[in-house]
């Protein structure tokens, strides 16, 4: 684990202040670990939408159902495993993508 033991004072002035608040507001994070992203080279995204999180579980849950319905068609004969796995890679990679479009910072 990181020791953070060098204590950094600066100043700002009131519009600067209004600003970061209201940029570290947007993301969710500590003022602290705001500035330490920027400080890393990345610029941090702002709070996924109220709806990102229900509509990763409808993604999920889609993706359980499909997993469902191979194993099912896996078990009659009915259904090539290749064709499964092809479709199954592009829904986790689409899920992924999501995700991190939505939640994972970016370089600046």
């Amino acid at each position: 684990m990181l020791k953070r033991n060098i204590k950094i004072t600066f100043r700002l002035n009131a519009k600067e202040h209004q600003r970061l608040k209201k940029n570290v507001k947007k993301t969710g994070l500590s003022q602290e670990t705001y500035i330490r992203t920027l400080l890393a080279g990345y610029a941090p995204k702002e709070l996924p939408p109220p709806d990102y999180h229900s509509m990763m579980r409808e993604l999920n849950a889609i993706g359980n159902s499909i997993n469902q319905i191979a194993a099912r068609a896996n078990a009659t004969g009915f259904f090539l495993a290749e064709e499964y796995a092809m479709y199954m890679q592009d829904f986790r990679r689409t899920a992924l993508a999501i995700q991190r479009a939505v939640t994972q910072p970016e370089p600046r």
